[in-house]
């Protein structure tokens, strides 16, 4: 039977309306289902695959981009690197946070299995994740980073579309020590949301570029105790003057054991003459990490005077914190044999302890860098009967020197017999060479 004209433009006007239907209709609900299909199909045949994939990058659907950035992740090749450039540009959160931490995964492979992206969980519109505070992940200080990736996650921290996903972009510049991220960094500490600011903080501390100090100093006394630490930790490791009485006023004021500890370390950091006495009165305090911050602190003033008061520190110390800190005072002022029972040996030794390991490297590396006749104890402590976590160590302490006369160590070091220890001198010396 034949329809008259009239019907036949209607039912082809409500099929032009199903064809234009937004995404909202039952039609693109299955057509947005299929496109992720074949992303997660595409995602399988690794790189090639890539420029089948970008276009959804700009798809009206946000599950549909959220699933092409997923896929290129999981692809990480280098050619996934402009388009994640890019996706941080996006203005969905989860979308944001998932090309950060995909961007951060190429330099640090297998950081996308524990950074934010991989706790994402939505509920409604609301997309979170899980954060771990005290993240010790950084890439090798000579990795060259894009500007171009440098530029999306600074403005990601600056201008993101959420408060998770500018801490998550703080929190990339720092693990791709990324110096050209400092300014969105330090204009982050003003922003009042503790994550940011603690995020933040973090990633100046890993970069270590000392022109940041004088930003941190007025967090010192922030009323969000981890926001506090972190900036009295970042003002020692990054030395600002202007801190030192800001840090005292805190020592002074505080209830806090933590911000108490913290405060003596950082003071002990940035060596001042006028705190020598505070430092000898700390000495005997009862808080471990006290103790070791004043027996630090001693050490970097280099008093030949103060050699009695810290040889019978470390004579009597029982607990093994105060204990490294006190060898490493003593190091500092002169003591240089290397046998386990004296002071520098202590702390060479200590690298084959798991739990002191990180604790004594970072002391091997001050001494190295700074005292000439601890350096060359140092390498002279290197035997055939060393074990492979001491050289490991000691090649990664002498990386760190910015000293050519380390270089013939390293080398032969990269001919050990052990293929830990030759893998470890071979990045600590091309660490060494970029930086000399």
């Amino acid at each position: 039977m034949k329809l008259p004209v009239s019907s036949s433009v209607k039912l082809l006007g409500a099929g032009l309306v199903m064809l234009c239907a937004p995404s909202f209709g039952w039609q693109d609900k299955d057509t947005n289902k299929l496109k992720i299909k074949g992303l997660r199909d595409y995602a399988k045949q690794g790189s090639t695959a890539i420029p089948k994939i970008t276009p959804y990058f700009k798809d009206i659907d946000v599950e549909v981009r959220r699933e092409a950035v997923k896929a290129v992740v999981e692809i990480g090749t280098q050619r996934s690197l402009e388009p994640l450039t890019d996706a941080c540009g996006d203005n969905d959160p989860e979308v944001q946070i998932r090309a950060t931490d995909g961007l951060v995964n190429f330099y640090l492979p297998g950081y996308v299995a524990h950074g934010i992206s991989a706790t994402l969980r939505r509920a409604g519109d609301m997309v979170a994740g899980k954060w771990v505070d005290g993240n010790d992940d950084a890439i090798d200080p000579d990795t060259p980073i894009r500007t171009e990736i440098t530029d999306a996650l600074s403005k990601l921290v600056s201008g993101g579309s959420s408060m998770d996903s500018r801490a998550n972009a703080a929190r990339a510049l720092g693990i791709l020590r990324a110096k050209a991220g400092l300014p969105a960094l330090t204009g982050a500490l003003r922003s009042k949301d503790s994550r940011l600011m603690y995020e933040s903080l973090v990633a100046i501390q890993k970069i270590r570029d000392r022109s940041a100090g004088p930003n941190v100093v007025f967090l010192v006394r922030d009323l969000d105790e981890k926001v506090q630490l972190a900036a009295i930790e970042t003002a020692g490791i990054l030395g600002p003057r202007e801190a030192i009485p800001e840090l005292k006023r805190v020592l002074d004021n505080t209830k806090s054991k933590k911000v108490r500890r913290a405060a003596v370390v950082a003071l002990a950091q940035i060596p001042e003459p006028a705190n020598h006495g505070l430092f000898m009165e700390l000495l005997g305090d009862k808080d471990d990490d006290v103790r070791g911050g004043a027996a630090e602190g001693l050490g970097r003033l280099a008093t030949p005077e103060d050699r009695p008061a810290l040889e019978k520190a470390w004579s009597g110390e029982k607990k093994t914190a105060p204990r490294l800190s006190e060898a490493f005072a003593l190091a500092m002022l002169g003591d240089t044999d290397t046998s386990s029972l004296n002071p520098l040996g202590f702390l060479i030794n200590n690298l084959n302890q798991r739990a002191w390991r990180n604790v004594a490297l970072p002391f091997l590396s001050e001494l190295a860098l700074k005292q000439p006749g601890a350096r060359k104890a140092i390498i002279g402590a290197i035997q055939a009967n060393s074990t492979p976590d001491e050289k490991t160590g000691i090649a990664q302490a002498l990386s760190s020197t910015r000293s050519a006369d380390v270089v013939p160590t390293l080398e032969a070091l990269t001919k050990d017999e052990d293929p830990a220890v030759a893998r470890e001198a071979l990045r600590s010396l091309r660490i060494l060479k970029a930086s000399i």
